[in-house]
């Protein structure tokens, strides 16, 4: 003899709101409900028979109070109607560029990224999710293993916010591939300014507190990240947008006005660097020349390597010299 499941009780309050959750989770644009499908699921979900009228008094309900998406649709008169929830905060398409920018950000672990990507599929149907299967394709071993970065984002918004100096530890690997503590574990003290995203990595732009010069720090290579009482007044004409604009690969240095001759034939890969604001002026019929606020760093000199013969620094003097140093070693470098 076969025993039936008890069925719970629930209360008008509780019914309404298992009512709303099953429309949001069941129902979408392209996926409806009739009123013995709403039943079904009920019961499904929750082991729960509420019964054909309080469910269509509670449909009426919702779609009467207007603080609920409720969408019916019927074909004529008679004929039985369709139910579903449509008004969505993120469209499917909006749902799929916050897990492509999740799943391709190298600071978030691979385990984070896994419940933020779920987290992010309940904001949508569960058949409207389905379209969210297809990640994008990374290379193996792309994502930071990082457990704590999640905690030093936090931290760090907090103290940016709050104005308050910052503490942290600081490494890197070494050949061995062992992450090793810089300054022998010691603490960094550091007025944070801004938190950027570049090339797929998180960045703290602060003010070295012992140099008092502006510093950058990956947060992936942060550790035991804590704010302190101390609190101080914020540069206010210290502009993040702006600073990082003349920045490459976020490494530090001096600014100067720099001016660099391209061969024609790499236009759009400047103006994918500078925007199309930067200052262009034609140089003949197979090169240009720009003008622009640039930090005299390794990164830049890199940069400009990367474009071989293509890319000719004419000013300042010191990115000259610097740019001459390095074509003197890679050439010596190649004749041992």
């Amino acid at each position: 003899m076969s025993i039936e499941p008890s069925v719970v009780k629930l209360s008008s309050k509780q019914r309404l709101l298992r009512l709303q959750e099953l429309l949001t989770k069941y129902t979408d644009e392209a996926n409806e409900l009739t009123l013995e499908g709403i039943l079904d699921q009920f019961y499904q979900e929750y082991k729960v028979s509420p019964g054909k009228k309080a469910i269509r008094d509670d449909l009426m309900e919702l779609e009467k109070s207007l603080l609920f998406d409720v969408t019916v649709n019927q074909a004529k008169e008679g004929v039985e109607k369709y139910y579903s929830h449509q008004g969505r905060l993120f469209e499917i398409h909006e749902l799929r560029l916050l897990i492509d920018a999740v799943s391709s950000a190298k600071f978030i672990s691979n385990e984070e990224t896994e419940n933020l990507v779920n987290k992010i599929k309940q904001l949508t149907s569960v058949k409207q999710a389905k379209q969210l299967e297809n990640a994008i394709i990374l290379p193996e071993n792309s994502k930071s293993e990082n457990q704590q970065i999640k905690y030093s984002i936090h931290q760090l918004h907090t103290a940016i916010l709050n104005s308050r100096i910052i503490q942290f530890q600081y490494g890197s690997y070494d050949i061995d591939k062992q992450f090793v503590l810089r300054k022998n574990g010691d603490y960094y003290s550091v007025k944070p300014y801004a938190l950027v995203w570049h090339n797929d990595y998180y960045y703290l732009i602060g003010e070295y507190i012992p140099k008092e010069e502006i510093r950058h720090y990956r947060i992936d290579r942060m550790q035991n990240v804590t704010s302190i009482e101390e609190s101080f007044l914020p540069n206010p004409e210290f502009n993040s947008a702006k600073y990082t604009e003349k920045l490459f690969h976020m490494f530090s240095g001096e600014e100067h006005l720099v001016e660099v001759e391209f061969d024609s034939s790499l236009i759009n890969v400047v103006i994918d660097r500078f925007g199309r604001g930067v200052n262009i002026r034609k140089v003949g019929e197979n090169s240009f020349r720009i003008s622009t606020q640039a930090i005299i760093s390794d990164g830049l000199v890199g940069w400009l390597m990367t474009w071989g013969s293509d890319a000719k620094v004419l000013t300042p003097p010191i990115l000259v010299e610097r740019m001459k140093e390095e074509a003197e070693k890679l050439y010596k470098r190649y004749q041992k």
